[in-house]
């Protein structure tokens, strides 16, 4: 075990180092001019006090929740004896609290990172497209790094404390599901971050969009609208703090899972099978340095996101090769009856897990990019007004959620056939399989991420090139960084959502696993959920209706929120006179202000709706049932994700398709209709979307921490 943990903590240690080289690198770029700089001082002061004052909300909620798991732990082990009992609940415990810990730290690395790169993302501009694209991706780096290393360190750290380095059988077995909790902290901290970033990233679009574009008649980013900073703000916490959190919180919760499904295999492959997903997630890290590097547009001309593809494939491939080497030498070995693990079949889940994810990104893009028939249809119905753009946008969004649930499903079916193939009459080898393929899915997550944060940061430099009057030159370049970096948003949601759908039914079979050891059932037999019970069939119901619950009251909360915003920027246009001359200046500080609180407020009750019900399901309905909920929550979850995130981002892409000269342009009544829809889609691409990628992974961890108190 020891070569294998030296290389663990040793990648550890190589991300730590290139994560310092890369912040002294964009430290050390210029600023740009003063303007420049204090339009980023604005944006930066704006998003670090909506972050410091949505966790400080955040932990009063997590430390409640904390106290809730320990004593739920002890009393439902409590048959096993005081001792055994006190000790469970604090290991749950601890976990759950470093957990959120990890996942606030992501989340704020993101932020952080974000609010320093995007005036020197700028200032690079002035010296061509590549300084800018260099610039930005490296900010991102720091992020997707950052947060791939941590969930690293925090799931490795806690399996070795728990138990992962005493030489005991038993105590290696036990390990990783007393680190569940750490799923669930990461889980609970990310679904109120991504709900909490989305409503106000959204609030603050939707007000903006409205009275400066549609009322007043003023463009994008303009300096005398009163939330475009807000707006600006909004890019940095939902789509880098909100983002950051969600994917750490994708691979903790599948490094769990997968290691729980290696005490299965623990006859075959021993100790290895639970450490591989820690290695496969190392490789991964070392990958996306390797890709990151490769980056480099050398051809100004042409489509930055060629170098950004360049590197992903390039990711890819290091990926797909390191973990052969992987794969052979750790699950390797006999079966039973004394044959070969056929590891090639193994390598093949794997392999099905990259290519899923790069068709996830191809489909996404074939649904949210300017160039594709969803939306240049979507735009010509936006020359009959807003009501067809609006019904052609729901029916392309629905559409979308087709092909996506074939590949996974094909995927799955591929994954667990492979794993029953390689190790045969094994009970949960194909279940292992899905496992491998998640990892595969996953091992690119630090540079999809280093993309997913590339987005805003490319966002808030043209806004800020725009507010500052920088040179048409300059503005063209970030122009062009600003498309590609909408490209990079949607892709990765499409990611996230495809990644979140294989992981959760990882943490389904995880979940079933935990109920047999409490059954005292063996991990290699079945645990069967008749679906003929009516307790059963309930706890299916529900849990397709708290997702549509859910995304409701996300969706209503953009609504409150944005006209706290809306009716706050009519008024400075009302009382403050010579903003729309340009001789005064709009009051940001107050817009922003007005969105935290409001953003902070609605962000409650969704999030407590997703935590209390699978609790209340497995207490009052039993295991069948949670298993039920579980089950439904993530098909409806999967299915309804895709739909706001490819409906809104078509919606987003239609505006833009309008916005270079077609169908009228600008100031058409196509364009009109086109910002309408755009504003609909907002809440849907931006706030419930991405939080379902959090809640379907959230029930399964509840679950997992809960289980011992379901009747």
């Amino acid at each position: 075990m020891g070569s294998y943990l030296a290389l663990i903590y040793g990648v550890i240690v190589i991300a730590a180092l290139v994560i310092i080289g890369l912040i002294k690198f964009i430290f050390s770029q210029d600023k740009g001019d003063e303007k420049m700089q204090q339009i980023s001082d604005a944006i930066k002061e704006g998003a670090m006090a909506f972050l410091n004052r949505q966790y400080k909300t955040i932990a009063f909620l997590a430390l409640i929740v904390a106290v809730i798991i320990i004593v739920a732990n002890y009393y439902g082990h409590l048959s096993e004896g005081t001792s055994t009992a006190l000790s469970f609940a604090w290991h749950v415990g601890l976990a759950f609290i470093t957990g959120a810990f990890c996942s606030a730290l992501s989340g704020y690395i993101g932020m952080y990172m974000a609010v320093n790169s995007n005036v020197r993302a700028a200032a690079g501009a002035k010296s061509g497209l590549n300084r800018a694209l260099q610039i930005a991706l490296k900010g991102g780096a720091v992020t997707g790094l950052a947060v791939t290393a941590l969930s690293l360190f925090g799931v490795a750290t806690l399996f070795l404390t728990y138990g992962g380095l005493s030489g005991q059988e038993d105590l290696i077995k036990e390990a990783p599901s007393l680190i569940v909790g750490f799923g669930f902290g990461a889980s609970f901290v990310a679904l109120f971050a991504q709900l909490g970033g989305g409503i106000y990233t959204k609030a603050a679009d939707v007000g903006a969009d409205l009275v400066g574009k549609v009322e007043a008649g003023i463009p994008e980013d303009d300096p005398r609208n009163p939330a475009v900073i807000a707006d600006l703000v909004g890019d940095n916490v939902g789509d880098c703090a909100g983002r950051g959190a969600d994917l750490f919180e994708s691979t903790a919760a599948e490094n769990i899972g997968a290691m729980i499904l290696g005490v299965g295999l623990y006859p075959v492959f021993g100790w290895k099978g639970i450490l591989f997903p820690l290695v496969a997630r190392a490789i991964g890290i070392i990958a996306s340095i390797i890709g990151i590097f490769f980056v480099n547009a050398k051809d100004e001309s042409k489509d930055p996101m060629i170098a950004l593809n360049k590197g992903y494939f390039v990711t890819t491939i290091v990926n797909l090769i390191a973990l052969f080497f992987a794969v052979k030498i750790m699950l390797s070995g006999h079966l039973p009856d004394g044959s070969e693990v056929n590891y090639w079949l193994l390598y093949g889940a794997v392999v099905t897990g990259v290519v899923l994810s790069y068709i996830f990104v191809f489909l996404t893009d074939y649904y949210t990019s300017v160039n594709k028939r969803p939306v240049q249809e979507i735009a010509k119905a936006s020359t009959t007004g807003a009501a067809t753009n609006i019904i052609t946008g729901i029916s392309v969004g629905m559409e979308s959620t087709a092909l996506p649930v074939i590949f996974i499903s094909a995927a799955i079916f591929i994954a667990y056939k492979l794993g029953e193939l390689a190790l045969p009459h094994i009970g949960t080898s194909g279940l292992y399989g899905t496992a491998i393929a998640t990892m595969g899915m996953l091992s690119t997550t630090a540079y999809i991420l280093a993309m997913d944060t590339f987005g805003p940061i490319t966002d808030n430099a043209g806004g800020i090139t725009e507010m500052s009057g920088a040179p048409e030159p300059v503005r063209h370049v970030t122009d062009r960084l600003d498309a590609c970096g909408n490209t990079t948003k949607a892709l990765t949601k499409g990611y996230a959502v495809g990644s979140a759908a294989l992981a959760t039914f990882l943490l389904f079979s995880a979940y079933l696993d935990e109920v047999k050891k409490i059954l005292g059932k063996p991990i290699d037999s079945w645990f069967a959920v008749d679906i003929g019970k009516p307790e059963v069939f309930i706890g299916a119901f529900i849990g397709a209706m708290i997702v549509y619950l859910f995304s409701s009251t996300a969706i209503r909360a953009v609504g409150k929120a944005a006209q706290y915003v809306i009716l706050e920027v009519r008024r400075q246009f009302r009382e403050i006179p010579g903003i729309m001359e340009g001789t005064a200046k709009p009051d940001y500080a107050k817009t922003v202000d007005i969105v935290t609180k409001g953003a902070l407020k609605e962000m409650v009750i969704p999030g407590l709706i997703v935590v209390v019900t699978p609790i209340l399901v497995g207490v009052i309905l039993g295991k069948e049932a949670a298993a039920a909920f579980l089950m439904i929550g993530t098909i409806s979850g999967v299915i309804l994700a895709l739909f706001l995130n490819n409906g809104g981002g078509a919606w987003d892409n239609a505006k833009k398709f309008i916005e270079l000269g077609n169908y009228g342009g600008k100031k058409s009544e196509a364009h009109k209709a086109g910002v309408v829809g755009d504003t609909v889609g907002d809440p849907f691409k931006d706030t419930a979307g991405p939080s379902l990628h959090v809640l379907i992974k959230l029930i399964s961890t509840i679950t997992l921490v809960f289980v011992a108190l379901f009747r």
